[in-house]
C-alpha cells in the first residue's frame, strides 16, 4: 500500500575530506513546511530515499554531528537528494552558501513559527481548493429541508433507543417524550460500560454532557427548538479541541495537554443544541487505532482492531455508544474504521468544515465528517457543521442542494468493477441510470504524492517534538518516528514538482469524471490517496456481511462487515448522500447491531486477543 519508487544511485566520490555539516545541509536543502500557489489545486510527489536505514540509524544514534563523517558520507547525502550529480566543487560552494544564507533563514523561521506542536497556531497562507467550479450560488448558508417523522414512539429499552437514528431520537426530544438530560444518561452509562472493552473512549464529559442536556430541555420548555440536533448527544474525535477537558491527541506525550480553545466544530454544533458526551479515540498523533490507552476493537468483531485514526468514533458509533460522532480523515481515517465497523460515514469535499481547534497533519488534506447510523443522519449533522470558518482559510461556503430533494432517476452513476453489485441493483431498480465508469488518469505516483504531502506537512506541525527526541516515547516506532525522518530529506524542488503533479492529477480526474457519482470500493488505497489528493467526497455504505474467517465456533455472532462507497465530484455531496439514502430506503445493513453483548454459544475472546492482525499501514 505504500509508493516505494526506484532506488536512486549513488555518486562516486572523490579526494575523500573530514566533513562535519553534512546533515546540516540536508536541512538546508529539504522541505520543512507545505508550500502551495494560493487559490490552485496543488500536489506534492514523493521519491523513495537510497540509504534510508542507514541514515536513520545515525539519526538515531547521534544526536548532534560527530565530526567524523568523511566525503564518501558527504557524497551519499547528495545521493539521498539525487543531486550526486554535482561535482567537489560545486558541493563545497553549496556547504558555504547553506552556512552563510540558508541555516540563519531556517533557525530564525523555526524560532518565529514552529515552537508550538500540532499545527494550531501560524497555518501557511498557501491554500488548496478543492473546487471545480468558480462560480458560486448566493444561498450556501441555506439549511437542508430534513424529512418529517410521525408515529414515533419511546421504545421500552434503553439497548432500542441506544439504536434509533438522530431524526427518531429528535422527534422523540421534541414530542416530550424523552428529555435530553435522560437520552444523555443513557449514553454516559454505554460509554462507561464499553467503552474500556472497546478501548474506545478517553475522556468522557460527564459534567459538560449533564450542563447542555438540561440547557437543552430548558429551551424546549420555553418553547424554543433549535433544529434536528437539539438535546442530541454525541461524541468527538480527540483531536478536536473543547476548553476545560484534555485534547491528547491519542499520545502519551500529550495525554494531559489542555487546550484553551473551542474549535469551530464545536461551536456550531453546541449552538444546534447537540451534546457533547467524551472525547473518543483517536489513533497517536491521527495514526491508526493505536493509542497510549491501548487499541481500539471492532464491535462486530471484537478480537480484531478497528484500523484507522477515527477510531473512536466509529467503534463507538457502531456499539450505540453515541448516535452520531465527528472524526477526520486525511488519508483514509474516515472510509477504513467505518468500512471496519459498519458504520455509514461521510468523507466530505475538502473545505467544507472548519477545522480550527484541530490538530492539523496536512493543511490541504484534513478533513472532518460524521460518523452515523444512516446517511440521512450524515446530511443532518454535515447541515449543521458546514460553512465558513474565518481562522480556516482553506473552508468555504459551499452551496450544497438539499439531499433529501435529489431526483435520482435524473442521474447517471457509475459502477467500478469492485462495486457491489447490491447496491447497483437496488439504484437501478430504483429508476436510477447505472452505467459501467472507469476513472482513468496517467499519475503514476499518486501514493507517493501523497506521502511526500502528508509527511513534510506533518513534520512541519512537529518539528519541535522530533527535534527534542519525543518521538522515542511514540506508541508505534514504525509509524510516524520512522515517516518523519524520512521527511527531513524531501528536497524542495522535488516537493513543489510534486504540487505540479498533484495539479496534473487533479485535471485528469475531473476530466474523466464524466457521470454524476460512481460507485466503488472505499478503502481501496490507491482510489484513497487519489480521493483526497483531490478533495473528492465519497459515503462509506454498509451493504451487508460475511462469517469471520478462522471462526472459533460455528455459531459465533461475530462477522464481517461488507461496505461500499458512494463517490461524488467536489460540492456535490448531496448527490452521494441522496444515493445513499435511496439504497438504505429499501435495505436495513445500517441499521443491524453488533454482537458486544452475545458474542453466541460457546465463543469466548482471548485476552490478549491472538488473531492476526495486517500490518499498520494506514494515517490520520
Amino acid at each position: 500500500m505504500r509508493f516505494k519508487a526506484a532506488a536512486m544511485s549513488t555518486g562516486t566520490c572523490l579526494r575523500p575530506t573530514r566533513v562535519c555539516w553534512c546533515l546540516c545541509l540536508v536541512a538546508t536543502v529539504t522541505v520543512a513546511a507545505a508550500a502551495s500557489f494560493s487559490n490552485q489545486n496543488w500536489i506534492l510527489a514523493s521519491d523513495s530515499v537510497a540509504h534510508l536505514d542507514s541514515l536513520q540509524v545515525h539519526l538515531r544514534n547521534h544526536s548532534k554531528c560527530s565530526g567524523k563523517i568523511d566525503h564518501d558520507s558527504l557524497c551519499s547525502m547528495f545521493s539521498l537528494l539525487d543531486a550526486d550529480f554535482l561535482s567537489d566543487a560545486k558541493m563545497l560552494e553549496i556547504e558555504k552558501g547553506a552556512r552563510q544564507l540558508n541555516l540563519p533563514i531556517i533557525k530564525s523561521n523555526r524560532e518565529l513559527v514552529a515552537s508550538v506542536n500540532g499545527g494550531l497556531e501560524n497555518p501557511s497562507c498557501l491554500i488548496f481548493r478543492s473546487s471545480w467550479n468558480h462560480d458560486h450560488a448566493q444561498d450556501a448558508s441555506k439549511r437542508f429541508n430534513y424529512p418529517s417523522l410521525s408515529g414515533i414512539g419511546r421504545p421500552k429499552s434503553d439497548e432500542d433507543i441506544a439504536f434509533m437514528s438522530i431524526l427518531e431520537l429528535g422527534q422523540l426530544i421534541k414530542s416530550k417524550q424523552i428529555t435530553s438530560e435522560e437520552l444523555a444518561k443513557i449514553f454516559l452509562n454505554r460509554l462507561k460500560r464499553y467503552g474500556p472493552v472497546l478501548e474506545s473512549v478517553i475522556t468522557i464529559t460527564e459534567e459538560l454532557a449533564y450542563e447542555q442536556a438540561r440547557r437543552a430541555d430548558q429551551l424546549l420548555a420555553q418553547g424554543i427548538y433549535l433544529g434536528p440536533l437539539h438535546g442530541i448527544p454525541y461524541g468527538l474525535k480527540d483531536i478536536i479541541a473543547v476548553p476545560h477537558y484534555k485534547t491528547t491527541w491519542g499520545s502519551r506525550t500529550f495525554k494531559n495537554q489542555v487546550l484553551d480553545i473551542e474549535a469551530w466544530v464545536y461551536k456550531r454544533l453546541k449552538s444546534a443544541g447537540a451534546v457533547l458526551l467524551a472525547k473518543l479515540v483517536t489513533g497517536s498523533l491521527a495514526y491508526d487505532d493505536i493509542w497510549f490507552g491501548g487499541r481500539t476493537r471492532n464491535p462486530w468483531n471484537i478480537e480484531e482492531y478497528s484500523t484507522g485514526s477515527s477510531a473512536g468514533p466509529a467503534a463507538c458509533t457502531s456499539a450505540g455508544m453515541v448516535p452520531f460522532a465527528v472524526g477526520s480523515e486525511t488519508a483514509g481515517s474516515i472510509t477504513y474504521p467505518a468500512s471496519r465497523c459498519g458504520v455509514t460515514a461521510l468523507r466530505p469535499t475538502f473545505g467544507t468544515v472548519g477545522r480550527t481547534g484541530v490538530l492539523s497533519l496536512s493543511e490541504s488534506l484534513d478533513k472532518l465528517g460524521p460518523f452515523c447510523r444512516s446517511a440521512a443522519d450524515c446530511a443532518v449533522v454535515l447541515d449543521i457543521i458546514r460553512g465558513k470558518d474565518a481562522h480556516d482559510h482553506s473552508s468555504r461556503d459551499i452551496p450544497f442542494s438539499d439531499p433529501f430533494s435529489v431526483d435520482i432517476t435524473k442521474l447517471t452513476v457509475g459502477y467500478l468493477d469492485d462495486a457491489e453489485m447490491d447496491v447497483v441493483e437496488k439504484l437501478q431498480s430504483k429508476g436510477v441510470n447505472m452505467v459501467p465508469f472507469k476513472l482513468n488518469y496517467t499519475v503514476d505516483s499518486a501514493q507517493g504524492v501523497l506521502n511526500f504531502t502528508m509527511d513534510v506537512d506533518m513534520l512541519a506541525h512537529f518539528d519541535e517534538w522530533q527535534r527534542a527526541g519525543l518521538d522515542d516515547e511514540y506508541e508505534a516506532q514504525d509509524q510516524w518516528p520512522i515517516e518523519l525522518r524520512r521527511a527531513r530529506v524531501v528536497p524542495a524542488v522535488d516537493y513543489v514538482q510534486a504540487q505540479r503533479a498533484r495539479g496534473k492529477l487533479i485535471q485528469e480526474v475531473r476530466d474523466s469524471f464524466k457521470v454524476d457519482a460512481f460507485i466503488g470500493n472505499a478503502t481501496d488505497w490507491e482510489r484513497v490517496c487519489v480521493g483526497n489528493l483531490v478533495g473528492i467526497p465519497v459515503i462509506v455504505v454498509p451493504t451487508g456481511f460475511k462469517s469471520i474467517s478462522d471462526a472459533p465456533t460455528n455459531n459465533t455472532r461475530r462477522r464481517t462487515t461488507i461496505t461500499t462507497g458512494v463517490y461524488a465530484p467536489p460540492e456535490r455531496d448531496h448527490i452521494a448522500l441522496a444515493l445513499a439514502m435511496a439504497y438504505q430506503t429499501v435495505t436495513d445493513h445500517h441499521k443491524q447491531r453488533p454482537p458486544i453483548d452475545n458474542l453466541g454459544p460457546e465463543d469466548s475472546i482471548p485476552n490478549p486477543p491472538t488473531r492476526t492482525v495486517p500490518p499498520r499501514q494506514l494515517h490520520g
